[in-house]
């Protein structure tokens, strides 16, 4: 697994590698304090093989693998939103570490939202199935680095962003510059919204490394990246640069989002992501099934 490391900057500045899952195209990060080695884990990928609806666990097994390596301690297993093209691993990552597995608070909204989508009336409980659910503008600490929670819905309307000292993981607002932003076309997605997300984030100190949830390759380039400054993005994001403004951003997001399917992954996704990461409870026979709405979509 393509692995980089984005070195702490000093004092209140953390230790970041990020972790490419190739498969769906997402970033895994590791989050630690270099004083305290404490550490965070955040957006940790549950490995789903849709041909033949099989879960493993090879990528957050290689990232505990590297914290044990690093001689770091796992303070938190964190998410940023219920994931649309992964399933996550907080919960075996729980069963691992036995630390608390959190998310925003307003993926209590999406899992009603859901419930409808699927006619799961009974499904899914982000209070009993998450440790904590964050509010906008909460706070808490890895090792002796204060984390501060933001609010950053559009592309779901429950996504946060986790800002550490000089370093903010942005999940699926903005891309790496090249490739702009992130889609907002999900149930209770918004374009508007979703700039005036990306707005906030820009705000955050010009130094602050800003580290994104995916990365597809872009024209131009043959490598993967998911890490650049707010500087950067501001003089360079091909949608959301200074002197961008927000009509012309919904108007080229909205068409583009009409292209999309949906990911591949999102219909069996959710119904883990909205159990924390747990399959469906065994029924009678005592496997597991997933269920698909048809014509829904």
């Amino acid at each position: 697994m393509l692995t980089r490391h984005s070195p702490s900057r000093g004092a209140g500045s953390p230790d970041i590698w990020g972790f490419y899952e190739e498969a769906s195209g997402s970033i895994q990060y590791v989050c630690a304090d270099p004083s305290t080695r404490k550490a965070a884990l955040i957006d940790v990928v549950l490995n789903y093989n849709p041909a033949e609806a099989r879960t493993s666990t090879e990528s957050a097994d290689e990232i505990l693998a590297h914290v044990k390596r690093e001689g770091l301690t796992v303070q938190w297993i964190l998410d940023t939103h219920p994931h649309a093209d992964h399933m996550m691993a907080a919960a075996y990552l729980k069963e691992k570490l036995g630390v608390p597995m959190a998310i925003g608070e307003k993926v209590v909204e999406i899992a009603e939202l859901w419930r409808g989508l699927y006619n799961l009336p009974d499904a899914f409980d982000p209070v009993r199935d998450f440790d904590v659910l964050w509010d906008d503008g909460a706070s808490f600490a890895i090792g002796e680095l204060d984390v501060r929670v933001m609010l950053s819905p559009g592309h779901t309307l429950g996504s946060i962003t986790y800002v550490v000292g000089d370093a903010a993981f942005v999940h699926d607002t903005l891309m790496y510059p090249d490739m702009g932003s992130s889609r907002a076309d999900f149930p209770g997605g918004s374009s508007r919204v979703l700039w005036q997300s990306i707005q906030e984030i820009l705000s955050l100190p010009p130094q602050t490394r800003l580290f994104v949830g995916h990365d597809y390759g872009a024209k131009g380039r043959d490598d993967i990246r998911w890490e650049a400054t707010v500087a950067e993005h501001r003089r360079d994001n091909i949608h959301v640069k200074d002197g961008s403004v927000e009509s012309q951003f919904t108007q080229i997001r909205d068409a583009r989002d009409a292209t999309l399917e949906l990911p591949a992954r999102i219909l069996p996704a959710l119904q883990v992501n909205l159990r924390g990461g747990r399959l469906p409870p065994p029924e009678s026979d005592g496997h597991r099934y997933l269920k698909i709405p048809v014509d829904r979509f």
